[in-house]
């Protein structure tokens, strides 16, 4: 078996294992989904820590537990889920700059306080996003929507890629991307939502199905592109090595963290205006 199958089948294998766990723990609810995404953004935050800056510092760890902290606000009271995750990143933020003031280095302080603070941020915030989604009504529903745009764009973008690719999409931060699979994708996300509205979710209605997988069909490759961005602008091929043949958390979850805030804004200022 050369090394190109063999890396296949331990993606295979890892997504086997690991996907039923995932979603058991989603349709299980409140403090199982919680301990999901609150371990999942710290290691997210962890991630970009490493890209960033090689090295988890003491203050690097403050950030990654404040990032996993995060997903737990709504349990809580979910209304107030935002007021808690301003008064965390408050906290942080005063943090990082009082951190670097005292240990230094002066001259690189600000760079890492940017990069402290944006790590807490990119690996809390949309996994946050999920864990209020499931405390809706009908979360769950909407938990495995935001999760069908995701994977059924990134299904059929590479397939469609695959095949029918040929004019490349952004080549200097992602060179194998094409604009036919970015359209393929964007197939893939509308029809996933139609096919998971017709077999599992009726709640979602024709407008749903529409909004959400054209919109999560575009911001969601923009979340993959920024992520590419980021490992090309460090010289790393993947964010982590936690997932065998897979690479890290951030490989896997990069458009999901912003389908996921696209959902909660569409539930929570959106659907209810619509005719």
């Amino acid at each position: 078996m050369n090394e190109k199958n063999k890396n296949l089948v331990i993606r295979i294998v890892s997504a086997v294992i690991l996907l039923p766990v995932v979603l058991f723990l989603l349709f299980m609810g409140g403090l199982y989904s919680a301990g999901l995404l609150g371990v999942a953004a710290a290691i997210c935050a962890s991630e970009y820590y490493t890209i960033t800056q090689k090295t988890l510092s003491p203050a690097a760890w403050v950030g990654m537990v404040c990032a996993g902290l995060l997903p737990f606000l709504p349990l809580r009271d979910p209304a107030r889920t935002g007021e808690g995750a301003f008064w965390v990143t408050a906290f942080f933020l005063f943090f990082a700059f009082t951190y670097h003031l005292i240990r230094g280095p002066l001259q690189e302080a600000p760079t890492r306080v940017a990069h402290l603070v944006t790590g807490f941020l990119y690996g809390s915030v949309g996994l946050t996003a999920v864990s209020a989604l499931r405390l809706m009504p009908d979360g769950l529903a909407w938990v495995i929507a935001a999760l069908v745009i995701t994977w059924a764009n990134d299904t059929a973008a590479y397939f469609a890629g695959r095949f029918l690719g040929r004019h490349k999409l952004y080549p200097a931060v992602s060179p194998n991307k094409t604009w036919e699979g970015f359209a393929g994708g964007l197939v893939g996300s509308v029809g996933g939502m139609f096919i998971a509205r017709g077999f599992f979710f009726p709640v979602l209605t024709v407008t749903d199905c529409l909004l959400l997988g054209i919109f999560g069909g575009i911001l969601g490759p923009i979340g993959d592109l920024c992520e590419s961005m980021l490992k090309r602008a460090y010289g790393v091929k993947d964010s982590g090595r936690i997932i065998p043949g897979h690479g890290g958390i951030l490989d896997r979850i990069d458009a999901l963290l912003f389908n996921a805030p696209l959902v909660f804004v569409y539930i929570t200022f959106v659907r209810d205006l619509l005719p």
